[in-house]
């Protein structure tokens, strides 16, 4: 047998033998769900399709969680009213794997072909460890939209910004029309100065809401004005799923957690947010713009439940882009593979809800809050790319003369006014 070959029966074999460790793994560890959200959505369209009913009044049986979307995400949504139970089922899960594996293919296909690795089997593996990741595991277990909103923000910020496309911005306000977190993207195209892109998404988000509100006055009047304020349709702050600064506070006291210590907790982490945005954009990273801008969006988020942490995907890939980027043997390339390692063993490992029941004390406060450390940290020491031109002398990570850490780039040839666009050698930092 030639050597490729055999080469290829090895990494077959390999892909073959760490799929079935991770279906071990989440047979013990996965919790099923029963595609709860999924049960919330189908059923709110439902009652109000069907049975005559106001979208915004539906609670699920026995809950207290009803339909929290915009009218635009109903509107998108509507299919489900008319699918089967098992056939919406279906639907939902190709959605997140197919928006997943287009997300990972775009981060990690430039890794593999700069590190000489195979690329189909660079993939199979990220696909296999993906699948063991806790938010996205949770995301597809409860029938949620996250990876969805996190594939349209990523058209954006990965394709169309990058290559300087003047149809920049119109995933970003689809996402923020449908659910309105992602609006912090557009404030990350203000900050950053990409205000073309800004207005095409501000005006992409606030036409989609208007024809909503056109096709359904009620139901958006309904949500505007009550639903969106009504916080108990959420669930408990204090919960140990609730992965943001406000769930740290709130599990300090959760009988009055203080809202002044949340909002400067807040405050402190935007101007952190705002000036590591701006050296990203400045470099032309705009991978680790939308890395940042999600991290933060789970920590400034009143309410970021596990599974909306898919948002912090694109930071651990990074991380892995930039230790490979490292040079061989160093102790730059040990650290940030080893950082990348450490954050997706815990993000893999459920510790926080083994605290869930009592996260009084300091272990408890440490470890019923391990996510948003990790959150933190990325949105802290995510290293940046820069082009080669403005290193330091102190620099001493160089990035090979044609590689890009984090894009595919066919067109090498920066457009005019586009300075945010790829084209120089870049080092890592």
């Amino acid at each position: 047998m030639a050597q490729g070959a055999r080469r290829t029966v090895g990494q077959v074999a390999a892909v073959v033998v760490l799929a079935v460790a991770v279906a071990g793994f989440l047979s013990v560890a996965a919790v099923r769900h029963g595609f709860f959200d999924l049960h919330v959505y189908r059923g709110a369209l439902v009652w109000w399709v069907h049975d005559g009913g106001e979208i915004y009044d539906y609670l699920k049986p026995g809950t207290q969680y009803g339909f929290t979307y915009p009218p635009f995400a109903a509107l998108v949504m509507l299919p489900m009213a008319y699918l089967s139970w098992h056939a919406a089922i279906v639907v939902s899960v190709a959605a997140g794997v197919a928006t997943s594996a287009v997300l990972i293919w775009w981060l990690l296909d430039p890794v593999s072909r700069r590190a000489g690795w195979t690329r189909w089997f660079a993939f199979a593996v990220a696909l296999c460890l993906v699948a063991a990741y806790e938010p996205m595991r949770e995301t597809i277990n409860f029938g949620q939209v996250n990876t969805l909103l996190l594939f349209l923000v990523a058209v954006d910020l990965l394709r169309l910004l990058p290559g300087g496309s003047r149809w920049a911005g119109i995933g970003i306000g689809l996402a923020t029309a449908i659910k309105l977190t992602p609006g912090i993207f557009i404030v990350y195209l203000l900050v950053t100065r990409r205000w073309r892109a800004a207005v095409t998404a501000s005006g992409v988000a606030t036409a989609a809401t208007l024809l909503a509100a056109a096709l359904f006055p009620d139901a958006s009047r309904e949500f505007w004005t009550s639903a969106l304020w009504n916080t108990g349709r959420v669930g408990e702050l204090a919960f140990v799923s609730n992965q943001s600064l406000r769930g740290v506070v709130a599990r300090l006291d959760p009988q009055s957690p203080s809202t002044v210590a949340w909002l400067l907790l807040v405050a402190v982490t935007l101007v952190l947010w705002v000036w590591r945005s701006r050296v990203a954009a400045s470099a032309g990273d705009e991978a680790t713009g939308l890395a940042l801008t999600g991290a933060v969006m789970c920590l400034v988020s009143p309410v970021t439940w596990v599974h909306h942490l898919v948002w912090l995907l694109p930071g651990l890939l990074l991380l892995v882009d930039r230790g490979m980027a490292a040079p061989a043997g160093g102790r730059r390339r040990r650290v940030l593979l080893g950082c990348a390692a450490i954050g997706y063993a815990f993000l893999i490992s459920r510790i926080v809800w083994a605290w869930e029941e009592d996260f009084t004390g300091l272990d408890g406060f440490l470890f019923s809050n391990t996510y948003v450390w990790i959150s933190l940290a990325l949105l802290a020491f995510l290293p940046v790319c820069r082009p080669a031109a403005s290193r330091s002398p102190s620099d001493s990570v160089a990035v090979e003369p044609t590689a890009v850490p984090q894009l595919d780039q066919p067109d090498r040839r920066p457009s005019a006014g586009q300075r945010h666009r790829i084209g120089r050698p870049l080092t890592v930092r």
